[in-house]
């Protein structure tokens, strides 16, 4: 199953330093979302990589961190 893995940090920097080090880690782009406005970044992995993202986005001091199942758009 896929997850979408979703941080909600204090301020913009965070979330840019957050999402630039998936990038640095090899996360394909595509996967990876940056809302500068809501200081969110989101990730789509499956199950089996999302301790490894919690972990790297858990180390940008977010807000919260939470997961829900992947929906593609219809």
């Amino acid at each position: 199953m896929t997850q979408t893995v979703t941080a909600a940090y204090g301020g913009a920097d965070k979330a840019i330093n957050a999402y630039d080090e998936l990038v640095s880690e090899g996360y394909p782009r595509e996967k990876l979302y940056l809302d500068k406005e809501t200081h969110e970044v989101k990730v789509i992995v499956p199950d089996t990589s999302k301790p490894e993202i919690e972990e790297i986005l858990g180390r940008h001091e977010p807000d919260e961190i939470r997961s829900r199942p992947y929906e593609e758009a219809p």
